[in-house]
């Protein structure tokens, strides 16, 4: 993770951070604010808070201009925020005092060596961020996120996430990731919601 992430800056008025998400409005799926609801009702003693972000996430401590720690999801997409959530889900006591958990975040255009880790470190992330998908009733995809790099094995990165999610099924969740789960299904889980999931999901 990349602390130079372009995100809602700190410490700006009201009335900026009102604009800046009126300006996110348009391309903002519409379940956003209520996921958003969900997790800051749901995770409230922990005083964290998901917060509509705009070009890249970030995870940002309590102390940095905020009383609380803010998870930071691009674009108002609901994947992203799941993806970021699931991060959060999995990360230490520790962890959560740090900017983005304290870890360097490789970017776009790795190569073989650096894609490899890349994706050994985002096999349980994505899994819990494939069930987080399924409890709120819509279609996963693996993120392997190197379009200027070496040419990932998509297939062998999903088999492997997809075995990990099988591991927590049947082992169990982290104690955060499963209650999040949990609220999920609650909120989504409708007739009118599909609830499907995998490699080629859209």
């Amino acid at each position: 993770m990349n602390s130079q992430r372009s995100h809602l800056p700190l410490g700006n008025t009201v009335e900026d951070k009102i604009a800046f998400e009126q300006d996110l409005r348009s391309e903002t799926d519409s379940d956003v604010p209520t996921l958003m609801s969900l997790f800051n009702s749901t995770f409230e003693d922990f005083n964290t808070r998901l917060v509509l972000g705009k070009d890249e996430p970030i995870y940002i401590p309590a102390g940095q201009g905020e009383s609380y720690h803010q998870i930071v999801f691009a674009h108002g997409f609901f994947s992203s925020a799941l993806h970021e959530i699931a991060h959060w889900c999995i990360a230490g006591e520790k962890r959560r005092l740090l900017e983005d958990y304290g870890y360097w975040y490789c970017p776009d255009g790795r190569d073989e060596t650096q894609q490899a880790d890349f994706e050994k470190v985002e096999i349980k992330p994505q899994a819990i961020e494939w069930a987080f998908t399924e409890a709120a009733g819509r279609a996963f995809q693996v993120s392997t996120d190197n379009l200027n790099g070496v040419q990932p094995d998509r297939e062998g990165f999903t088999r492997n996430v997809a075995a990990q999610l099988a591991h927590y099924k049947a082992h169990g969740f982290p104690p955060r990731a499963e209650r999040f789960i949990n609220a999920l299904k609650t909120t989504f889980s409708k007739d009118g919601h599909k609830n499907t999931s995998g490699a080629d999901a859209a």
